[in-house]
Formats: C-alpha cells, structure tokens, sequence
C-alpha cells in the first residue's frame, strides 16, 4: 500500500529513470548534510555527496527551499513506511520503535523548518500524514494497555516534539530523556507520590 507521503514525493520525481536516481540521491544527501550541517549547508557539498552537478541540483530543486521541503518529505515517507512495516508486531513495541524514529524524524524536521516558512501547503500537509501514520499504531498501544488512554496522537506527537527540539549535548542524554518522555505514556495504576 502506498502511503500519502509516498503520494506526494512521487508527484514531484522525474519520469525518467536516470533523472529519478538523481533526484533520490540528491534527497538523501541533502537529508545528511542538512542534519550534519544545518540548513545553510552548502548546495555544491550537497551535490557532490550525491555524485552530481550543481546544475542537476538546480534542474531538480530550483531553491533551497523547494530542497529543504523535499528532504522533508523523504523523511517522512520512511516514517510512514516504518509505521506500516510494524502493524503485525507486538502492540507496545510497534509503538515504541515508531516513536523512536518519530523522534529522530523530528530533530531532522528542525533543522530543516529553520530554513522555510511556516506557510507551507506541504509542510502543512505533512502534519496531518504523520498523525494518519500513527494513529493505528498508538490506538493498538491503548488497546494492549500499554499506552495510557487519555492521550492522543496530537498529544504524542507535540511531547516528542518538545523533546527533539531541544539541544542535548550527547546522544545518551537525549535518548535517557525521551525514555522519560516515553515513561509519561504508560498506564500508571497508582497516583505518583508528590
């Protein structure tokens, strides 16, 4: 099944196969260098690490933005994808993976809106196909008790976000915090101790 993310990136891909492997090669490298450098990550780097010309780069994404947003939506397509790969997993770890990757998705959703407007139509769009993605996957969580039931994927989304956002100054910090974070989801039988 193809999601709507997949939807929308293959409405902007070229028709023509070699055309097509630029254009993917030229998303993931600017999802790297973006991440690597942030979004004023040098257009000539981003097309050499995708083993192009600069004018393929511009012939593809004719501003920065145009790339930024694309980039984007690469990501979110694997999102979408992973959240469709885990439906016959366990209820509690589908959750949890996707979320994982939701956060690393997130921190790259960052790095990249610092460079656009908040107006855009797709970016716009892109909200409403992260919380199809996992809507499911949060509702099966709930259904196993694993989840708490008064939250929803809005809720869940907007506490991940909150915790990407935020500059952590090693990888294990920002991964014992969203364990936290996480924490907060589960079903607690009892009121915690003040």
């Amino acid at each position: 099944m193809v999601s709507r993310a997949e939807q929308m990136l293959e409405e902007r891909r070229p028709a023509r196969a070699d055309a097509r492997r630029n254009f993917d090669a030229l998303l993931r490298a600017a999802a790297q260098e973006f991440a690597e450098r942030g979004v004023d990550a040098s257009l000539e780097d981003i097309a050499k690490r995708a083993g192009v010309g600069i004018g393929t780069l511009y012939r593809n994404f004719p501003t920065r933005d145009a790339l930024i947003e694309l980039a984007y939506l690469g990501e979110l397509v694997e999102v979408t994808a992973l959240a469709q790969r885990l439906g016959d997993e366990p209820a509690a770890l589908a959750f949890a993976t996707w979320l994982e990757r939701v956060t690393d998705y997130l921190a790259t959703k960052k790095v990249l809106l610092e460079g656009l407007t908040r107006d855009s139509p797709l970016l716009a769009s892109c909200r409403g196909v992260l919380f199809d993605a996992g809507e499911p996957l949060l509702a099966r969580a709930q259904g196993a008790g694993a989840v708490r039931s008064d939250v929803g994927i809005d809720d869940v989304i907007r506490l991940l976000m909150g915790v990407a956002g935020v500059a952590y100054p090693d990888a294990s910090q920002r991964d014992r915090v969203i364990r936290i974070a996480l924490d907060g989801l589960r079903p607690d039988p009892a009121p915690a101790a003040v």
